[in-house]
């Protein structure tokens, strides 16, 4: 059993605002994002312009932590979000759903390209590959807090969390880490480096991560207030994830079948 890193939550003090990890790992997220996406636009020919990066990564920070939040409250909170509506802003306690950020970051690309010269899809094959890093970063951000641990187990590896109670879990935080920030990064980093069909890239981002993400969830302590949904195993991120999984599979099989490379 290796022990748990006990990391004060709150990284310094600004006078009387305390500044999380929780938020600095958001930080690092969009950072990271955000230079990786200016590095290749150089290779672009002047198809991506930095203050055109500049303006969608703003959006996209917008409806990340829009879409997370109130995505959080209404598939994994709605009781005491009802009862309390006032804490959706309390972001610093953690509480931020993926498939709700997701849905927010949709959103704010389609209003994007309402009102400018790239399609949807333009947009979304080109920063597909730069958003595991916010999400790996993210998921440190939940190990720090000692949130969204894993089921009891006797792996060598398991952890005690502090909230958890006494018995050893799975760190399922660092799991979902390697998973859906080191190794799909990987994969649609190099997956990207060379035209491919419209779409594609996209598709391939929600394929790869509801994947992995539903396997991370058997590793993953099922949320308290729903369990195991069904058959006695099924999750609500599993539940969340498997229409990733068909319309990732059903997209990329439409982009090779159009072929129409992104520029």
């Amino acid at each position: 059993m290796l022990p748990y890193p006990h990391i004060n939550p709150i990284a310094f003090n600004l006078g009387p605002i305390k500044v999380h990890w929780y938020g600095i790992m958001y930080l690092v997220g969009f950072v990271g994002g955000w230079g990786l996406a200016l590095l290749r636009a150089r290779k672009s020919n002047g198809f991506w312009k930095a203050d055109e990066i500049g303006d969608i990564v703003f959006y996209m920070a917008l409806g990340v932590i829009i879409g997370g939040r109130v995505g959080y409250m209404l598939f994994y909170d709605l009781p005491n979000f009802l009862n309390q509506p006032w804490i959706i802003f309390k972001v610093w306690d953690g509480g931020m759903s993926f498939h709700g950020g997701l849905l927010g970051v949709l959103t704010a690309v389609w209003l994007y390209s309402r009102k400018h010269k790239k399609t949807f899809f333009q947009i979304t094959d080109y920063f597909a590959p730069f958003v595991p890093i916010g999400l790996g970063a993210g998921r440190i951000g939940n190990f720090i807090n000692g949130e969204l641990w894993g089921r009891v187990t006797n792996v060598p590896w398991a952890m005690v969390f502090p909230k958890a109670g006494p018995l050893p879990r799975h760190p399922s935080e660092l799991y979902e880490f390697l998973l859906e920030g080191v190794l799909l990064f990987i994969i649609l980093w190099f997956y990207s480096a060379k035209p491919k069909p419209r779409m594609a890239v996209s598709a391939m981002f929600l394929l790869c991560y509801g994947c992995f993400r539903f396997f991370a969830e058997f590793f993953r302590q099922p949320d308290p207030q729903y369990g195991f949904i069904f058959f006695g195993w099924v999750t609500m991120g599993q539940i969340l994830s498997a229409p990733m999984i068909l319309i990732g599979a059903w997209m990329l099989w439409k982009a090779y079948n159009n072929k129409l490379i992104n520029s």
